[in-house]
């Protein structure tokens, strides 16, 4: 069984998705449909010499939501196979559940794009800037983690697990001096290395309350389907089947972390052996790689490595 991964932030770099830009039709189309639903060159910017301004919140999940459909479309059309024929199930990280969802037919491409912008721009607008944090804490299990930000919170300041990535990669996100706190608790404990990580959103926590209402709003005011394939939730780390519970998970994720670690895990339960990482990079296959010895995932970002996943379908 083969699942399709689709990646978040952290996974940008300039002129990703260029060479499918002139070399297929039909990436070409998803890019020039992305920049029309935004009213927005964004892809003058993706395949630019700005790094500050891909690495603008507002645009780089727009950005890589679009590199990861242009990838899919280009698979879809050269193999002439829908969805429910590539693939048994997907699932995408953070703002890759907007990928995974337009795959799975939940939303046409011209929403998901429109969402992100929204998202986006109302998660840079929650929090004062300095005012929060995260933080990736290496060597520590998720349990221990969890008593690392229970003790580093207090009444007004707190912290939470934001991404459980893989066994020993765990970022927490909250108020900066809770992190900072959470830092020297987390090497009393055993943690190998703590990373302050650089940006400026403190994603999936409840800093992003305001945020949540947002996408909550924006997602009252349109009509989702439910999916072709199995899609599994970031917050559940389960099977998702119905457009309005769906719609419930994408709002509650913006304040609850992303279950990564968990949701591969019950992938492979379900059968899966084989992932294919459908946006630019290789974050989520290294990240597979950590969570199981019973699968395998492939990189799919570019002409070449395309090319190469067509041969196994």
């Amino acid at each position: 069984m083969r699942a399709f991964l689709f990646p978040g932030q952290g996974s940008q770099k300039l002129k990703m998705g260029l060479d499918l830009y002139q070399t297929y039709t039909e990436a070409k189309e998803v890019f020039e449909e992305v920049d029309s639903a935004l009213s927005q060159n964004l892809s003058s910017i993706i395949f630019g010499n700005d790094t500050e301004a891909l690495n603008k919140t507002e645009n780089t999940q727009p950005a890589l939501f679009a590199v990861s459909m242009a990838i899919l479309r280009v698979i879809e059309n050269q193999s002439g196979k829908r969805i429910t024929e590539l693939c048994d199930m997907v699932a995408g990280h953070s703002l890759g559940e907007y990928s995974a969802l337009c795959a799975a037919e939940v939303m046409p491409i011209s929403v998901g794009a429109r969402l992100l912008k929204i998202r986006a721009k109302a998660m840079s607008e929650a929090v004062p800037t300095g005012t929060g944090a995260m933080m990736a804490i290496i060597g520590l299990d998720s349990e221990n983690v969890q008593k690392v930000c229970e003790k580093a919170s207090s009444d007004t300041e707190k912290c939470s697990i934001a991404n459980d990535n893989c066994p020993g990669q765990i970022v927490i996100s909250g108020h900066k001096s809770a992190i900072e706190k959470a830092e020297k608790i987390a090497k009393d404990l055993g943690a190998k290395k703590c990373v302050i990580l650089p940006v400026s959103v403190p994603a999936h926590c409840q800093l992003m309350a305001p945020a949540k209402e947002v996408v909550e709003n924006a997602l009252s005011e349109i009509t989702l389907q439910n999916p072709v394939v199995p899609f599994i939730s970031n917050r559940t780390a389960q099977i998702e089947s119905e457009a309005k519970d769906i719609k419930e998970h994408l709002a509650l994720q913006m304040v609850n972390g992303v279950r990564f670690r968990e949701s591969v895990d019950f992938m492979v339960s379900k059968g899966v052996d084989s992932f294919a990482e459908i946006g630019n990079g290789n974050v989520l296959s290294g990240l597979v790689k950590r969570c199981t010895n019973k699968a395998v995932s492939t990189p799919v970002g570019d002409v070449e490595s395309i090319a190469e996943f067509l041969k196994t379908l």
